[in-house]
């Protein structure tokens, strides 16, 4: 029987219609949406500031501004999840934040000395742009290690440039209280959708749905749409199961149970991807089993019986099989398949290899730039406070906060937003404990103004403007919008700087890896092995790849066409390499489930 080939998606288009905006300019506009993260914003509320009033309390506020700076960072990093990743989420990048401010400030006793100026200028500029490198090539290796890049940049360039009588070891330590004191409101505080495992089981039922729309839509134009959103389930199911459990090293009954149901539902995702991949519509009820699984999942209930599709098809008769399977995973809290590791995240090797690959090299070397300049510019303004500037350009740089234009337009208009509401406020209350009360209420913003980046940096300007002044530094909201905006300009240039050797390494990177993958699990599909789980790792391995480089040729189309141009073709790859994988899938079934070839062709 002869499959017919699905169309892929239209990669994002680089020709536009004049009347539409440009893309930078609408990834600027768009903002994230969803209910209000309450139980973030009571965590947010008594972080910073309740750490800042003890320490004015005290008659230690210097000390107060840093550990509320650790709280700040842990802030953003608050994200929605379970208990278990927030720990690795917030807890690796306030080390990395902890270790910057650390080796800032005992730089910042270079300025104290009495060396020339000048020699001391190029040793901070050298020793903060060597940072950059570092932090740059780290960043590479995924999204944690991209928040512990920035933190330790940006904490850095304050340990230098921020006037503290504390010694370098304390301010450190102070910083990492304050990111502990608000790990442990997320751990302790209830959650609404956090308790217990309802994070992961709700990410595992999320895998059935999709495996059910995915067969509702076999045969239609929705199909690839369909597949791709199961790739993101299983995606996000894998990443909440696999998260470290600091707190609780060995799995209970309940997360056995629940692993074992993510384990069921790979099989049943095969043949999903087979059947699609025929082109051929199906009978409703083949997906009334798995959404009969998805709410069973949800409800931590029994499955019950389920519908048996026709089994007239290799790939129907996967999808029968994995049925039962799964259902026998469901009643007795095992799987007859072989575990599926979910574990351990990339290896020590593999993230080596992505911080000293091309990737790494290129945006360490662009943050290295956009540091040292911004520090030098900075030290030569003879600015007692100088760490704003190459403070700014550390998140200016990061490219996965929006195309450059975009976060660069959003950076400027939320840091005049932010210095001017602070001004405002400035005048009204007074200081210090009305000051400390703005910073509670900008604590209590920073989980909803992580829907924009320019919602972000307003919030995060009124919290930092409320720091520094109670830690003794005069009210400069102009000076820092004055800096914002030379920030926004050095990283203007330097992001579209022409350096040495081929530009658009990240997204092509993503795509080496991605086709690496693909023939992995071709190779291993066509050398006739018996180890499904191997097969299924292959591919889970695979299609996550290809929806990394998805996720990264958009982004890169949305950049001004000076560099939208380096990237262009690479999601139009990335579709055919679905297809081949699909493929490879529909071959996988057929040779487990149908007649086996001959051992020599």
């Amino acid at each position: 029987m002869r499959a017919r080939t699905p169309t892929p998606p239209p990669p994002p288009a680089s020709v536009r219609s004049p009347r539409s905006v440009p893309p930078w300019l609408g990834h600027a506009l768009r903002t994230q949406r969803g209910p209000v993260p309450w139980s973030a914003v009571v965590r947010g509320a008594l972080a910073a500031g309740p750490l800042l009033l003890l320490a004015v309390l005290a008659g230690r506020p210097t000390a107060g501004v840093a550990a509320a700076l650790g709280a700040m960072f842990a802030g953003i990093n608050d994200r929605p999840g379970s208990r278990h990743a927030s720990a690795y989420r917030i807890g690796v990048p306030a080390l990395a934040g902890a270790t910057g401010l650390l080796i800032g400030s005992y730089a910042a006793g270079l300025r104290g000395g009495e060396g020339p100026a000048l020699l001391v200028t190029l040793g901070l500029t050298a020793l903060l742009a060597g940072l950059g490198l570092i932090g740059g090539a780290l960043s590479a290796i995924g999204p944690v290690a991209s928040g512990a890049g920035t933190q330790l940049l940006v904490a850095a360039a304050a340990g230098v440039g921020m006037p503290l009588p504390e010694p370098p070891a304390q301010r450190a330590l102070l910083f990492l209280a304050g990111a502990g004191w608000l790990l442990t409101l997320r751990l302790a505080l209830p959650s609404p959708g956090a308790r217990g495992l309802d994070i992961e089981r709700a990410a595992v039922a999320a895998v059935y749905d999709a495996v059910a729309a995915l067969l509702r839509a076999a045969g239609g134009a929705d199909a690839v749409a369909r597949r791709v959103a199961l790739t993101a389930a299983l995606d996000q199911a894998q990443d909440a199961l696999r998260g470290p459990r600091p707190l609780r090293p060995r799995r209970s009954g309940a997360e056995r149970k629940l692993h074992a149901q993510y384990v069921a539902a790979l099989p049943l995702a095969e043949a999903a991807t087979a059947l699609a991949w025929r082109g051929a519509p199906l009978p409703a009820r083949a997906a009334d089993g798995p959404t009969r699984l998805a709410a069973a999942v949800r409800d931590a209930r029994p499955c019950g019986p389920l519908p048996a599709p026709a089994r007239s098809t290799a790939a129907l008769r996967a999808l029968d099989d994995a049925l039962l399977h799964a259902a026998d995973a469901f009643d007795t809290g095992t799987t007859a398949h072989a575990p599926v590791t979910v574990g351990a995240g990339p290896a020590l090797r593999t993230g080596f290899r992505r911080a000293v690959g091309p990737a790494g090299r290129e945006y360490g070397v662009r943050v290295a730039l956009c540091l040292g300049v911004s520090t030098a510019v900075a030290q030569s303004l003879h600015h007692p406070h100088w760490y704003w500037l190459p403070a700014t350009a550390v998140f200016l740089v990061k490219p996965d906060l929006g195309p450059l234009a975009s976060r660069v337009l959003c950076r400027a208009l939320g840091t005049l937003l932010g210095a001017g509401l602070f001004a405002g406020l400035a005048a009204l209350v007074p200081t210090p404990y009305g000051t400390v009360g703005v910073v509670a209420v900008a604590g209590a913003l920073i989980p909803v103004g992580t829907r924009h980046f320019a919602a972000q940096t307003a919030v995060v300007t009124v919290l930092v403007l409320g720091l520094v002044q109670v830690g003794g530094e005069p009210q400069a909201a102009a000076g820092r919008i004055g800096e914002t905006l030379l920030a926004c300009a050095i990283v203007l240039i330097v992001g579209h700087l022409p350096l040495p050797g081929q530009r658009g390494h990240g997204v092509r990177a993503r795509l080496a890896v991605a086709a690496r993958a693909a023939d992995d699990y071709l190779g291993h599909v066509l050398g006739g092995s018996d180890d499904r789980a191997a097969s299924w790792a292959l591919r889970r391995d695979a299609y996550r790849s290809l929806a990394q480089v998805r996720a990264a040729a958009a982004l890169s189309a949305a950049e001004l066409t000076v560099l939208a141009r380096h990237t262009a073709g690479t999601a139009e790859t990335a579709a055919r390499l679905e297809l081949l994988v699909d493929a490879t899938t529909a071959t996988a079934v057929h040779l487990n489930d149908g007649p086996r070839p001959p051992a020599a062709l």
